[in-house]
């Protein structure tokens, strides 16, 4: 009994399973069918894989491979893009990255067309709701290792998730407020990974909304 209760409870050494290790195997196929691992790397990361036995041991083989690829241009009926007005000017941020921290996007801020968010034993939160878009249609590479990232969304934003949870949450969270959504509205979407961790997407009222405004939904 004495050596179960000195085992370690870091949940980086928990045991893995073949459907965890089959997960990180499929990340890493499609990175090579992007062009980001050749062959080589693709033959020695998949061996890797199926003689890890615990979660710590696939950090290391993934930690360098966040979903990347083009957003698709808007077809020439789309809405222009939506510009957040104000008289503040917007700093832009191609990366946010949280390693045991605290990492914030929030308030006016330009948002380039394709946003990375990292969050390693720490936590992000990217807040779009008076962010300047610079596309209609935005990605956001959102991984956690042991962490969150938190997308915050307005009524009016379409949102397609396309992530890989791996003893985590990958998802879109109840939302706040009723969704609003038309042919025009600006889309995000998040991909990635949650590799015991988070990564979730939530519709939220505009910032200052009076709570006795916001109904019960």
């Amino acid at each position: 009994m004495g050596e179960i209760e000195n085992r370690p409870h870091d949940p980086s050494q928990m045991r893995i399973s073949d459907a965890d290790r089959q997960r990180v195997a499929d990340v890493l196929r499609d990175a090579a069918g992007e062009g980001r691992l050749d062959l080589d790397e693709l033959e020695e990361r998949l061996e890797l894989t199926f003689r890890a036995k615990t979660y710590g041991e696939l950090v290391p083989i993934t930690l360098d491979l966040q979903a990347t690829g083009p957003v698709p241009h808007p077809h020439p009926g789309a809405a222009p893009v939506r510009h957040t007005p104000s008289s503040v000017p917007a700093v832009g941020h191609n990366s946010s990255v949280a390693i045991m921290s605290e990492c914030k996007r929030q308030g006016v801020w330009s948002v380039p067309e394709h946003h990375s968010a990292f969050a390693m034993m720490g936590g992000v939160v990217i807040d779009l709701r008076q962010a300047q878009l610079s596309a209609h249609e935005t990605l956001i590479n959102a991984s956690a290792v042991m962490g969150e990232v938190k997308v915050i969304v307005p009524a009016d934003m379409h949102v397609v998730m396309d992530g890989t949870p791996i003893m985590g949450e990958y998802s879109q969270a109840k939302d706040k407020v009723a969704a609003d959504i038309g042919p025009g509205s600006p889309v995000v979407r998040i991909r990635g990974m949650a590799l015991m961790g988070s990564v979730t997407v939530q519709r939220q009222p505009a910032p200052g909304t009076p709570k006795k405004y916001l109904g019960t939904y």
